[in-house]
């Protein structure tokens, strides 16, 4: 079933990105000053929205199709957590999201660093959901 297969490399993609941005990328901006861990996440976050959010999107349709086809629960199952992240993101992280980019890094201190650091922690339930939904995927695909 190919709209299965897809979906499982959707999720593979968004999953690795996903983790990558926990264990790589927001270590090290961490470990810059506050003006330039700012200046850092605010074009990393848009760039990132821009890949993780079709993936999202796109996992999820895929998904959907290969349930409608073959029924398997897996697929169900990984679809609603591919699309988990959307209402995730804008429900629970978007207050921060916002806060970071209205921002200006030239004023950038503890406080912005504080919620760099809570935007990672939040960062890290959408790689849950990318992995957990890579996971159903992989059980119906081998079903």
């Amino acid at each position: 079933m190919l709209a299965g297969q897809l979906a499982l490399v959707a999720a593979a993609v968004f999953a690795g990105a996903a983790l990558y941005i926990n264990v790589a990328e927001q270590p090290a901006r961490l470990r810059l000053d506050h003006r330039s861990l700012l200046a850092e996440w605010q074009p990393a976050y848009r760039r990132g929205t821009a890949m993780q959010a079709p993936l999202a999107m796109v996992g999820f349709l895929l998904a959907a199709a290969a349930w409608w086809q073959g029924g398997h629960p897996g697929w169900a199952v990984g679809a609603l957590l591919m699309i988990a992240n959307w209402p995730f993101t804008f429900l629970v992280i978007m207050p921060t999201n916002r806060g970071l980019l209205a921002a200006e890094p030239a004023t950038a201190g503890a406080e912005s660093r504080a919620m760099v650091e809570r935007w990672g922690r939040l960062h890290a339930v959408r790689t849950t959901l990318g992995f957990a939904a890579l996971l159903a995927f992989l059980w119906a695909s081998l079903a």
